[in-house]
């Protein structure tokens, strides 16, 4: 009995990822507000019934994305804040993380950039809840830092909400402009720069209210 429902687990698992993967395919060339649930079922094969025994509408599937998104994107971030500082190092690693989150994972950059402002608010929600985890993350590593050690809590989410609007307009840029292409060494110089301007605004910043 364990055996037959561990079979009949593993193919509904099957199944809920090959609709997020449908949906994410069919989402490269529209928004999500315009996605039908016949669309994905149809490219998946299955009755459109089938659809909500994993998700309860569209927008519920589109959490779920947000999700599978930011899960990978978890494992870029964590990295780049093992490195400390605002050296050419760190900064010079910071856009290749970026740059090879991009490469890897094109559709995910391609539904987080479209949907941030979308028309799906659930949607719209779950990425900024995701975009605010991250920046407590970014602000809790700048506690252990000079000069933002002894940054009021205020000032350190401010400073680490730049970080990972730059991270998400970094990103972007690197889809518009394609890998191994000009653009994308253009992009990655100006996103070099601008870190390089944050930080030096990092040590110089002075809260003056």
């Amino acid at each position: 009995m364990s055996h037959t429902l561990g079979v009949r687990q593993a193919q509904k698992q099957k199944t809920r990822q090959a609709l997020l993967d449908a949906a994410l395919q069919l989402l490269d060339e529209q928004s999500l507000s315009s996605l039908g649930l016949r669309e994905v079922t149809r490219a998946v094969g299955v009755a459109p019934t089938a659809f909500y025994r994993h998700f309860r509408d569209t927008a519920d599937l589109g959490v779920a994305l947000v999700e599978e998104a930011f899960g990978s994107l978890h494992t870029t971030l964590t990295a780049m804040l093992a490195a400390t500082g605002d050296g050419e190092e760190r900064i010079a690693g910071t856009v290749e993380l970026i740059a090879g989150y991009v490469r890897t994972h094109p559709a995910h950059v391609r539904f987080i950039a479209r949907e941030r402002h979308g028309g799906v608010r659930a949607v719209r929600d779950a990425i900024g809840a995701q975009l605010s985890l991250f920046a407590r993350e970014v602000a809790e590593q700048f506690t252990q830092e000079a000069p933002t050690s002894e940054w009021t809590e205020d000032d350190l989410l401010m400073l680490a909400g730049m970080y990972v609007d730059h991270m998400v307009m970094t990103a972007s840029a690197f889809l518009d402009a394609g890998p191994g292409t000009a653009a994308e060494a253009q992009a990655a110089d100006v996103a070099r720069r601008q870190l390089r301007l944050v930080g030096l605004g990092r040590r110089h910043w002075r809260d003056d209210r």
